[in-house]
């Protein structure tokens, strides 16, 4: 009886799946100016499951299109179709702090009720590609000193646009990264409709926590998100 025992004991143990697994540990790189700890990045355990966004702290890193599958994406930076003519992101992910992803969820929402929806340009931005950008175009007016870091390196400043539920970008007058008096809130030598468009997406956004940059009708911070660290953690390309 114990040599049979003995056999089912080993059995089981050859059985693939009845041994114990070792989960392995999750490495993050880290780089300069690197102030986020790996912990503080939602990622998820599975596909398509992510951790519930209330469970998370105000800091954590979160995947725009992991909790809200209603906006739209346009993430020049990860194409040559920018001012720069570089690509600078490996590939386009839209990541921001929790909290920016809770007012922009909201704020898309008021906008979805009025027939349209969120289209971003740029988020979340890793402090190295700061310095990419700063070596290409080292004009302060446009592009923030990286030593000091912009609130996109905070995750809490997004570049954007409005869109029909049908996919149709509004008309704001200027092009994404337009650096001209045009693309100024306080030009207003522009057809109404443009006027109204810009006036409707300033509105909302405001109205959400948001605040907006005088001479670039796209950009908007989360006021609140302002004294967060600089990040420089980076996103992993899928790999086919």
């Amino acid at each position: 009886m114990r040599f049979r025992s003995g056999l089912w004991f080993l059995f089981l143990f050859l059985i693939p799946g009845c041994r114990e697994k070792v989960p392995g540990k999750e490495e993050s790189s880290s780089g300069i100016q690197l102030e986020v700890r790996a912990d503080t990045l939602a990622t998820p355990k599975k596909e398509n499951l992510s951790p519930p966004l209330e469970s998370l702290e105000d800091t954590t890193f979160v995947r725009l299109a992991d909790y809200s599958p209603e906006f739209a994406y346009d993430l020049r930076y990860a194409t040559e179709d920018n001012f720069l003519r570089t690509q600078v992101y490996d590939c386009a992910e839209c990541y921001t702090r929790k909290k920016t992803a809770i007012a922009l969820i909201s704020a898309n929402r008021e906008f979805m009720e009025k027939g349209y929806r969120i289209r971003f340009f740029d988020c979340y931005r890793p402090n190295s590609v700061q310095y990419k950008m700063w070596e290409i175009y080292p004009n302060p007016q446009y592009v923030a000193n990286p030593v000091k870091g912009s609130i996109h390196n905070r995750g809490g400043a997004v570049d954007i646009t409005l869109e029909s539920l049908e996919g149709k970008v509004l008309d704001m007058g200027t092009d994404f990264d337009f650096f001209g008096r045009e693309a100024h809130h306080d030009h207003l030598d522009l057809p109404p409709e443009v006027l109204e468009n810009r006036a409707l997406l300033k509105g909302v956004m405001e109205k959400h926590g948001f605040w907006s940059v005088r001479t670039e009708w796209w950009h908007y911070n989360l006021g609140k998100a302002s004294r967060d660290p600089v990040a420089n953690f980076t996103w992993a390309c899928p790999t086919y």
